[in-house]
Parts: C-alpha cells; structure tokens; sequence
C-alpha cells in the first residue's frame, strides 16, 4: 500500500526505463499498526464506558479522533 514505483534507466546511454517498486519505511508500517491497535483500544474502552456507565467520554472521544486524524494524515501525505 506504501510501496512507491520509480523509473531508473538501465544504463547510461540506454533509453530504456525500468520500474523498481521501493518498499516502505519499516517504522512508518509499525507506526501505522500500532496506531490502529490503539484506535482499536480506544473503541472498545468508549463501547464500554457507554455499556456499564452509561455516560458519554468526551476524552477518549477526543483521543478517537486524534488518533484517526493522524492515520488519514499518514495516507494522504504519501506521495505516489
């Protein structure tokens, strides 16, 4: 999904392109599934504060929300 494709000419005359496919960074793919699992922490910590106590949390509300602003900022800020 973060993988990027870049051109790289085969020689130094040659005008033949070639297209590597550049995996991503290991710590931006750990980044991204360690937050998912919080977010996913998160959710169930709202679902059961909402279960048992019957109060909305407007602070874990706020940490869902944070959480997933940082998610959709990593996908949208790579560039293809």
């Amino acid at each position: 999904m973060f993988a990027k494709t870049v051109a790289v000419s085969s020689g130094k005359d040659s005008k033949k392109i070639k297209y590597v496919t550049v995996p991503p960074n290991e710590r931006l793919v750990i980044g991204i599934i360690f937050a998912i699992a919080a977010l996913m922490g998160l959710v169930i910590l709202e679902i059961a504060h909402l279960a048992f106590l019957k109060t909305w949390n407007s602070e874990i509300f706020a940490a869902i929300t944070s959480i997933i602003g940082a998610i959709l900022g990593v996908f949208i800020s790579q560039k293809t």
